[in-house]
């Protein structure tokens, strides 16, 4: 499929069709229009409009080339979307721009982590590479692992889960890396955990079905169990994959928030 550059994705396109952005054959497109080759696209220029706010956070970058770059997201705070405070408004100060010719204005993120969860997240640096590491999810070409700390026995040293998310085909798996006894939950576990799909929240969910919350989920928590105002015990941790340009295997990890080590000692945050 043929792509502006402007809007790369499939969704940056529908919004410029909605704003009437995009011309069919010298007419207003509609998302009903079929298309069936031959005929002539254009894509008007958006009307000037206020530029989107630039905020300061202390923010970590493992790793950065011309392509992309990839960042520790801290916990607390959202990836994108309309309010000012968002790490994607804060990439400016820290990434920096691609001098490739199709080179984003601003750096854009390419998958997300939940609000209260940490840890390492892909930024795209030219819109080409939004498109290329877009289909590299869709392919499962990225591996994904997070470290999570646990309530309670765990069902076996490793496992896997295949409960549907939002009714749609889920999988999960996970492998205890250490337990301590507590007080107050009575068992707390050190947990490795691999989404093999990429449904909301699928972790946080799969971890409540098999009974072994995650510390600190105020969303998905056992009744009487929910720790408040630690926040959520779940880390990004690492991403494993091809370089989509050079093919190079990269392997990049974010640090542990100091919390993790707090209960667990041996860890290094």
């Amino acid at each position: 499929m043929g792509r502006f550059k402007t809007y790369p994705t499939n969704s940056g396109i529908k919004k410029a069709i909605k704003r009437n952005q995009v011309l069919l054959n010298g007419k207003i497109g509609k998302t009903s229009d079929f298309v069936s080759g031959g005929e002539r696209i254009q894509l008007l220029e958006p009307l000037l409009s206020k530029p989107k706010p630039v905020i300061d956070i202390p923010l970590q970058v493992l790793f950065q080339d011309e392509y992309f770059a990839v960042i520790n997201k801290p916990a607390g705070i959202e990836v994108s979307g309309n309010k000012k405070w968002t790490l994607e408004n804060a990439l400016s100060n820290h990434i920096s721009k691609s001098n490739l010719s199709d080179a984003l204005n601003r750096a854009q993120p390419v998958h997300r982590l939940d609000y209260p969860t940490s840890g390492v997240l892909m930024v795209a640096k030219t819109a080409s590479m939004v498109i290329a590491l877009s289909k590299m999810f869709e392919r499962k070409e990225i591996q994904k692992y997070y470290l999570a700390i646990t309530i309670g026995a765990m069902p076996s040293a490793c496992g896997e889960i295949k409960e549907p998310v939002d009714e749609k085909p889920s999988h999960s798996t996970y492998k205890v890396i250490q337990s301590v006894a507590s007080p107050r939950f009575a068992q707390l576990n050190l947990v490795q955990l691999e989404p093999h799909t990429g449904r909301r929240h699928q972790l946080r969910k799969h971890m409540l079905h098999i009974g072994n919350p995650i510390l600190g989920d105020l969303l998905y928590a056992k009744e009487n169990l929910a720790l408040k105002g630690k926040g959520l015990y779940l880390h990004a941790l690492k991403i494993e994959f091809k370089h989509p340009i050079s093919n190079e295997a990269l392997s990049i990890s974010a640090p542990i928030h100091a919390k993790f080590s707090k209960i667990f000692t041996e860890i290094e945050p």
